[in-house]
This record gives structure tokens, C-alpha cells and sequence, in this order.
């Protein structure tokens, strides 16, 4: 005859403790789960300006003479968790403590708390339109072609009245029948008219022109004053079509390398001569490159892509020190010509400008 054990009873004070462990874990799971007030920088994809896409050319030139290229030259980027648009969990910020190719920062020091995710989305694409179109000057500028300056819609607010109705791109050539020369022009016109106005955009879409109705609302900032939501750049048009491809990245620090994209397809010499190179910078309309965020990052995310040189704003020098990879070299710019300068003394084997030693 085989005799069951008795079963022994937790005790009441067991019975606690158990279900207060159980309910711990449960808490400190959730907790480490919930969003937490920071954000995570990350080496983002790099993409080549002299490449393709998703099949198309990221810098698509039509109308006027371009010259085949070799190599590579990548754009950086910098993914970005946390923040406005989440997606940064406690387990995710604590990853990214122990990973030197990661920043982990307040949220405050980036973003005001009233921020949202689609204010910083709608932020970022008007800055990088705005890079675009700084990059086409540039560019035309470095080689003496003409271009012909217009304005056009670099950003729409969320829930304006400008909303679903004017897209981020479109050119203004007129407002109510009055021809728009530069961004300022179409704020005077609007504030010119009272609140409820309507006005009739004459813009440039997809290369074919038409009418947009807008009518005006109070503004937010002043509830006196009239608005439509929009923000107005301006575009340098060359006498031949510049396009660029690519997808859905934000913010203005491409602008150096798509300018120094251009200037590669528009001459003969082939700049990179089969070597990959990579960096970042933002660009004004005369060539002048200025600082970005996360030159750490970029400066990881392109030597894991294999580039061999890193052409960078030289306000960067400080904050690179000590952070550059193995087997890249990193050149201070502070011009467009500068950099195309570097690249070619660095492709045929010269000396090219290095960042001060840092005491």
C-alpha cells in the first residue's frame, strides 16, 4: 500500500508574502516596460547620395549633363528613441548605458514637454526640405550656375487650416492673384486680411500648377492675428530638374553631402574614385557647413558601413575626440569647397586637414 505525504498548509504570513512578492514583479515588470523621460541616440543607416533607392536615384538629375560615378558617399544618421514620439522603455535606456556607440539624454534638453510626436515629425521634414534646397544652392553656387529663387510650403501644422489642403513642397508662384517673390511675401499677404479670409494659392505641384483655397483661423500665439499654418522657404531651381529620393528621413544635417552629391554627378572627375566615403554637416546657400547632433553616432554608424574617410563640421573636432573608429579618417570642413578639396587630395593619396590635438 503506497501512502500519500501529507499535504503541508501555507501559513497565513506565507500566503502574504508570496502574493506581495508576486505582486512586485508584476509592478517592477510594468515599470521597467513604461516610457521613461529620456532619449536614446543610436547610429542610424547611412545612404549613398550617388546611388539608388528603392530603385530610383537618391539624387535624380533630369535636363542637363551628368557624368557616371563610382564608390560611394554616404549620408548619416542618428536613430532617435524617447522623446515626443516614445518608444523608449526602461530596459531600453539601460541597454544603451553599456553600449559606447549610444547617448541616453533628458528629454529636457531636446524637447520643451509641450512638444508632441507630430510636432517634432512636422519640424524635421520642414528642415530637411530646407536642407534640400540649401544643398542646390550650394551646390550651384560652388559651380557658378545660375538658379532662380521661389518660395515654397517647407512645413504644414497638424490641424491648421492649411492642413490636407497645401503639402510641404508645393511652390507658391501666387497668392490671390498676387505673384510671390520671397517667404516673406505670403505672411504679409495673409496678415494683410482679416480672420476668415479666404485665399487662392496658384502653386506648383508634381510639375503641373493649380489652385488651393485656404481660409484663415485665429492664431494660436495670438488669437488677434490671422493664420493659415504654414511654413514658407525658399527653393533654388537650376535650368534643369533636381529630385531627391530618400524615403523618410528627417531633420538638416544631410546637406553637405548632398551638396557634394550634386557637385560629383555634375562634373567629370570622379571624386570618390571607388572609395567609400561618409559624413555629415548642415550647408547654407554659399557653401557655409554648420554643426549637427550626434557626430558620435555617425561617426559609428559610418565606419560600420566601411567608410573610409569622414568629412565632418570642424565645430565637431572636441566632442569627436577619443570617439573615432578604427580605420577611418576624420576631416574638420567648414566650407562645401573644403570638403570637395579634402576628398580629392584624400582619394589620391595627399594629406588632408586633421582636428587639433585635444589637451
Amino acid at each position: 500500500m503506497n501512502l500519500a505525504a501529507p499535504r503541508r498548509q501555507l501559513s497565513k504570513r506565507a500566503r502574504v508574502l508570496l502574493l506581495s512578492a508576486a505582486s512586485l514583479a508584476v509592478l517592477l515588470l510594468v515599470a521597467l516596460l513604461l516610457p521613461v523621460p529620456f532619449i536614446r541616440l543610436a547610429p542610424g543607416p547611412t545612404f549613398n547620395v550617388i546611388g539608388e533607392l528603392e530603385g530610383k536615384p537618391v539624387i535624380q538629375i533630369d535636363g542637363t549633363t551628368t557624368y557616371p560615378t563610382t564608390g560611394q558617399l554616404d549620408m548619416t544618421t542618428v536613430l532617435e528613441s524617447g522623446g515626443p514620439r516614445g518608444g523608449l522603455t526602461f530596459i531600453g535606456a539601460l541597454s544603451s548605458w553599456f553600449n559606447s556607440s549610444d547617448a541616453v539624454i533628458p528629454r529636457e534638453l531636446i524637447y520643451p514637454d509641450d512638444v508632441s510626436g507630430a510636432d517634432v515629425t512636422a519640424e524635421q521634414a520642414a528642415l530637411f526640405s530646407s536642407s534640400e534646397s540649401n544643398a542646390v544652392g550650394a551646390a550651384m553656387d560652388y559651380l557658378n550656375e545660375p538658379v532662380t529663387i521661389q518660395a515654397i510650403v517647407s512645413s504644414v501644422t497638424v490641424g491648421a487650416p492649411a492642413a490636407n489642403l497645401l503639402e510641404p513642397g508645393d511652390v507658391i508662384l501666387a497668392v490671390n492673384g498676387v505673384a510671390v517673390t520671397d517667404p516673406a511675401s505670403v505672411s504679409t499677404l495673409v496678415r494683410s486680411e482679416p480672420i476668415g479670409s479666404t485665399f487662392t494659392f496658384l502653386i506648383q505641384r508634381d510639375g503641373k500648377e493649380q489652385e488651393v483655397k485656404v481660409t484663415s483661423a485665429p492664431s494660436k500665439a495670438d488669437p488677434k492675428v490671422p493664420y493659415i499654418g504654414i511654413g514658407v522657404g525658399v527653393i533654388y531651381q537650376p535650368d534643369f530638374q533636381v529630385a531627391f529620393n530618400v524615403g523618410n528621413v528627417g531633420g538638416p544635417s544631410a546637406g553637405l553631402m548632398l551638396s557634394v552629391g550634386l557637385v560629383d554627378k555634375l562634373t567629370p572627375s570622379d571624386l570618390t574614385a571607388g572609395h567609400i566615403v561618409a559624413g555629415t554637416g548642415t550647408i547654407t546657400p554659399d557653401g557655409t557647413v554648420g554643426p549637427i547632433g550626434g557626430i558620435r553616432q555617425k561617426l559609428q554608424g559610418a565606419r560600420s558601413n566601411g567608410a573610409e574617410l569622414f568629412v565632418m563640421p570642424a565645430s565637431h573636432c572636441k566632442e569627436a575626440a577619443g570617439h573615432v573608429p578604427d580605420g577611418l579618417t576624420v576631416t574638420p570642413v567648414e566650407t562645401l569647397g573644403e570638403a570637395i578639396s579634402a576628398i580629392e587630395n584624400w582619394t589620391a593619396g595627399k594629406a588632408v586637414p586633421a582636428c587639433p590635438v585635444q589637451s
